[in-house]
């Protein structure tokens, strides 16, 4: 089965390139830019591949009556006033990016409107990262179909209907997608991750596949690489005791930075099958030092039949092995031998080394 790579910018995602792995900062920063240009250096000094905001216009894409999901603010009064508080110029925007591209990141932002999608465009966002709510917004993907940047869809509060056509309105367009699988609960439990979807979206779509977490843990992003995620989304916050609705569903950088040491480590392992028989041979000088060998348990003098009660197994495996015990049972020493001596095999008559 052929999976589709996709590039954004100069980075590739594919099944042979290591996993895309983006701190997701969301809301986390509440308004403040400083705050905002902080999450951008803990992620990237985490080693994320991507840094990943959300850009919110509130008079493009909400109104007064937008009910809270959580009621959290003590200081705005409306869910709107909240978004309007989240709000930074393009000047802001595109010194976040310039940030972030220092730092050796890519830089992304869920756009909420056609609004603000226009002015990541004029940023020059690579990407776009369609949040799960967008995915019957259709004004909004027939812009970024225009622009033909690739597309990496969350799919958290979709049916497969609304996926397949989707997919198939990218795919007549020609644009590079990847789909991640997601559940828009904060936090996540884990019998509702869903890793099973990553190998359904990958048989029925032909595609890359990836997990948008919100569990607030490393573990289901671990558990995806292992079944071939390309992308990884986490929640990232500066600390579990920081303010706001995403806390809980977010994990710290210093969570995130295991979570890029687990990823590497998993992929290295995933690239290196392991034949038994040649690390039998490779690990020879250390079997040599944990196996066990046949000793004699008090000494002996030459010409001995040797008994069970003769006979201890005891380290190092230098000598007779242990599976041999049976073979010399009933044999002759040939020689005086001390109390605790490891035999070998020319200490004994009529035995032939297997």
């Amino acid at each position: 089965m052929k999976i589709n790579a996709l590039k954004i910018g100069e980075r590739l995602i594919s099944d042979e390139t290591p996993c895309f792995i983006i701190g997701e900062v969301a809301q986390s920063h509440d308004g403040s830019l400083g705050m905002a240009h902080a999450f951008i250096d803990a992620i990237a000094d985490a080693g994320a591949d991507a840094v990943k905001f959300q850009t919110h216009i509130a008079s493009a894409e909400s109104s007064p009556e937008e009910p809270w999901r959580v009621k959290f603010s003590y200081q705005d009064e409306t869910r709107f006033d909240y978004w309007k508080r989240m709000e930074f110029s393009e000047d802001h925007w595109a010194g976040l990016k310039s940030h972030t591209e220092e730092r050796g990141l890519i830089f992304l932002s869920s756009p909420f409107s056609v609004e603000a999608a226009e002015l990541l465009h004029r940023i020059g966002v690579q990407a776009w990262k369609v949040a799960s709510g967008e995915i019957n917004n259709t004004m909004f993907f027939d812009f970024i179909k225009r622009t033909g940047l690739p597309v990496l869809l969350s799919t958290g509060m979709s049916n497969m209907d609304e996926i397949d056509k989707v997919v198939q309105d990218l795919s007549v367009g020609g644009i590079p997608y990847a789909l991640l699988q997601c559940t828009s609960a904060y936090p996540c439990l884990p019998e509702n991750v869903g890793l099973n979807v990553l190998e359904v979206f990958r048989r029925r779509y032909q595609c890359q596949v990836g997990l948008s977490d919100h569990s607030g843990t490393v573990f289901p992003g671990l558990a995806a690489v292992t079944l071939g995620a390309t992308v990884l989304e986490v929640h990232v916050t500066l600390s579990k005791q920081m303010f706001g609705p995403d806390v809980p569903a977010s994990i710290t950088p210093g969570e995130l930075r295991h979570l890029v040491e687990g990823t590497r480590f998993i992929e290295k392992m995933l690239e290196n099958p392991v034949d038994k028989d040649y690390l039998y041979q490779e690990l020879l000088p250390l079997r040599r030092i944990f196996t066990k060998s046949i000793a004699v348990r008090k000494g002996l003098s030459a010409g001995t039949v040797l008994t069970k009660e003769h006979l201890a197994l005891k380290k190092p495996g230098t000598g007779i092995p242990s599976t041999e015990l049976t073979n010399v049972i009933g044999k002759k020493i040939n020689r005086n031998v001390a109390a605790g001596e490891i035999l070998n095999y020319e200490d004994i008559e009529e035995i032939r080394q297997s």
